[in-house]
């Protein structure tokens, strides 16, 4: 596997190479971001992955510091998954001027949910993310499922700009009680780790609850997940919020789309201790 940290190197290694498949990563790589190397190999080659920790995507208080690094660990796993690539570029190459252009998206996708939570957060993210697919030029680039209003949000912009890039959604991948696999998630506590699946369990409750619901109107989708949120409040989590929306454009379901039989998906944030999980759940 080839390390470059320099844009310029990677596009030499890359020219010619028009089927390269791309998975962007922050590193600290575990099996979920394992798997997205192997579906990115499914829809391209050579495979190529970044880590960066993106500054712009962090709010003022959050864990840009302390967020995990392991870059030796991670050059292992991704040598061990045939990676061809990995670009691990430096702030300064990749930011070698203050970045004042920013890719804003709309505010009804990117204010709501976590941009609600964490202003500025899908900005972050969608310049970053615009700016690697322009260093990589893949044919395919490769998004987990877990950031659900992510990928939609990526997907979008990659529309609406005509990049020559599809965007390949990758599936959550869990851990044997059901919790989602994170890199966030190294900050559990012993406790907190045990309680942490219940998140996933609660889903589950809400998914059913909507399935059996005999009137799927928006009231009735409102009580469920305002019982959800107590529930999770009452067993010491911080909720931010659950929320059942069309997967289409993640906005609120209203009783025309219900009847149409338009599909749901459930999405979920909450601080369990001081750390923060996201979850969804799609019906």
């Amino acid at each position: 596997m080839k390390i470059i940290s320099d844009i310029q190197e990677l596009r030499d290694h890359l020219r010619g190479q028009n089927r390269a498949s791309f998975v962007p990563t922050m590193g600290n790589l575990h099996e979920g971001h394992l798997s997205l190397m192997r579906l990115a190999r499914q829809h391209g080659d050579p495979v190529v992955a970044s880590i960066f920790v993106n500054r712009l995507q962090f709010g003022p208080g959050e864990d840009f510091d302390s967020y995990p690094r392991t870059m030796q660990a991670d050059i292992d796993k991704l040598e061990k998954e045939g990676v061809y690539i990995l670009f691990a570029p430096t702030e300064r190459e990749l930011y070698p001027q203050p970045q004042e252009y920013r890719v804003d998206p709309p505010q009804q996708l990117g204010d709501i949910l976590e941009g609600e939570f964490r202003p500025g957060f899908f900005k972050g993210v969608c310049t970053v993310v615009l700016k690697l697919l322009s260093c990589v030029q893949p044919k395919v680039a490769v998004f987990g499922k877990k950031d659900y209003q992510q990928l939609m949000i990526i997907r979008q912009m990659a529309r609406q700009f005509a990049l020559p890039v599809d965007i390949i959604p990758g599936e959550t991948i869990r851990a044997e009680d059901g919790l989602a696999l994170s890199s966030r998630n190294s900050y559990l506590s012993i406790e907190e780790r045990t309680e942490a699946p219940h998140l996933q369990r609660l889903l589950n409750e809400v998914r059913n609850q909507v399935l059996e619901l005999g009137d799927r109107n928006m009231a009735a989708l409102a009580a469920i997940e305002k019982r959800a949120v107590a529930q999770l409040a009452q067993r010491g989590w911080q909720p931010d919020y659950i929320a059942i929306r069309q997967q289409s454009d993640l906005v609120p379901s209203h009783d025309e789309a219900l009847r149409a039989g338009e599909p749901l998906v459930i999405l979920t944030a909450a601080k369990l201790g001081q750390t923060r999980l996201i979850d969804n759940l799609e019906i």
